[in-house]
């Protein structure tokens, strides 16, 4: 492409598919690498995705604080080492304002159709209005959309029934009745949070969990006053931080083998050993290794389920019933509100938005029977649609934020060769989509996530769909992209 076609064609207009923290990510890189012409698409009427979804009592990262930041945004304000959700809305809702982010957002303007011609994505919204744009950022997240169990008269119950990630807060709690269905991360932070203030709380478990007893303590405000004096001291803790979290973790889990992964065995038994009742502790031992699904980040789990209002009932669910649940025994376990703690369908992706490639292909037709991408970014015949924690991304227990950022990075090299009049298309190819799919699922042969449970990280084939490999090796796979594995059309 000629540096004349590209003046005549105008400066690249960029299109962001979402306004949660990723989205508000690459606005504000989009913005300083000087891209002007910059639109967010936000369905909702307040920026946040999953931090603004996401209400439900207890609800807090399980990433420390100084880890899930902004590296450009560092935050002396962290109230705790692990901060609630709504901290975490509020500081992305600060960063947004300083960077000058909300006047590039559409608020109410969900996309559900992008199709690509001429060299451009045209964006059709559910309100009928079009978008053009040279580049999408699709920034739609992975915690999105609720996952709801299919149980037999769940509509015939009394009470009220809601998703964590819906959570009622009409509904009175105190004093009542409730049944949590679910042993995941917002199971247990609504089961730390609610344990106290209900009458009586019924905790329905199908798969018991391993939990790792890292304590939440407030950051002192002495400690607070020296980041703010000395913004190079937060960063010296940050740096510390993430080296702790990717030696002691993140590189550790994609070796089942590992020293660290079998400590995090022994500590995680020895918490559960804190469980008095023996029949308890049974109940609550899981029967697979540590980390091989999410590791639940909690101090105070086993303590809360150990509450003389709090009952741990493994019993199948047969059916809901007016009154509350009947389980496998005969049982009738009788409620005044019933919480779906059920998770995520975390395959959607881009999805349910359709999506026409070049030459009319459908990514759903491409995504069946799983999605999939190269380094999670790029889609061959979709070219200028990049994702941000798209398909098989580093997504156990990493801090998302450091994920984002790295891949943005990334694809900020991609598009200068469509700002700098070498391209006007760039996607990756197929054979380097094929190989690094066949490297990923060899790879994921090794990790603790295929060592026998069942996990959200598991696609229909039992293969981890997430990247297999340290967390060192995808920050040097970032560092900048191979243009031989990319098709670029003038």
């Amino acid at each position: 492409m000629t540096a004349g076609a590209r003046a005549a064609r105008g400066p690249l207009r960029f299109a962001v598919v979402g306004g949660g923290m990723a989205g508000i990510l690459a606005a504000v890189e989009l913005r300083q690498a000087g891209f002007t012409d910059v639109v967010v698409h936000e369905k909702a009427d307040r920026l946040g995705g999953t931090w603004r979804e996401n209400t439900y009592p207890g609800v807090a990262c399980d990433v420390p604080s100084h880890l899930y930041s902004y590296s450009f945004a560092p935050n002396p304000e962290w109230s705790h080492v692990f901060s609630p959700g709504a901290e975490i809305l509020a500081y992305l809702e600060s960063v947004a304002r300083s960077f000058g982010v909300e006047k590039h957002v559409q608020y109410g303007s969900e996309v559900r159709r992008l199709v690509f011609g001429g060299g451009r994505w045209e964006l059709t919204t559910a309100r009928g209005d079009r978008d053009v744009a040279d580049v999408v950022v699709a920034a739609t997240g992975v915690l999105h959309h609720p996952s709801y169990p299919v149980i037999d008269g769940v509509e015939q119950f009394a009470g009220p029934v809601f998703h964590t990630a819906r959570w009622d807060h009409s509904v009175p709690v105190d004093g009542a009745r409730v049944g949590v269905i679910g042993t995941g991360s917002s199971a247990v932070q609504t089961t730390c949070a609610l344990v106290d203030r209900v009458s009586e709380y019924v905790l329905f478990q199908r798969t018991p969990q391993w939990v790792l007893p890292v304590g939440n303590p407030p950051i002192e405000e002495e400690r607070r006053a020296e980041y703010r004096a000395d913004p190079s001291s937060m960063s010296r803790a940050r740096g510390e931080l993430a080296t702790l979290f990717e030696e002691g973790f993140a590189n550790a889990v994609v070796d089942a083998d590992s020293p660290q992964v079998k400590l995090l065995q022994q500590v995680c038994e020895a918490n559960l050993d804190t469980v008095t009742d023996p029949e308890l502790r049974q109940r609550l031992r899981p029967d697979y290794r540590a980390a091989c699904k999410r590791l639940i980040i909690s101090p105070n789990f086993y303590d809360a389920i150990q509450r003389p209002n709090a009952r741990l009932v493994t019993d199948a669910i047969v059916r809901i019933e007016p009154e509350g649940v009947r389980t496998a025994d005969g049982a009738l376990h009788r409620l005044d509100a019933l919480v779906l703690a059920t998770g995520f369908r975390v395959d959607r992706f881009l999805r349910p938005i359709e999506v026409i490639g070049r030459g009319g292909r459908s990514l759903d037709e491409v995504w069946d029977p799983r999605p999939w991408a190269y380094l999670s970014i790029s889609v061959p015949e979709f070219p200028n649609l990049f994702m941000l924690n798209g398909p098989n991304g580093p997504v156990g227990n990493f801090s998302l934020i450091d994920v984002a950022e790295l891949q943005f990075g990334y694809v900020l090299q991609l598009v200068e060769e469509l700002a700098g009049s070498r391209a006007r298309e760039v996607s990756a190819t197929m054979e380097a989509a094929r190989r690094f799919e066949e490297e990923r699922t060899q790879a994921a042969g090794k990790t603790v996530w295929v060592t026998g449970c069942r996990s959200w990280y598991l696609d229909d084939r039992g293969i981890p769909a997430v990247w297999p490999w340290t967390f060192t090796r995808f920050r040097e796979r970032m560092a900048r992209p191979d243009l031989e594995d990319y098709e670029l059309v003038g």
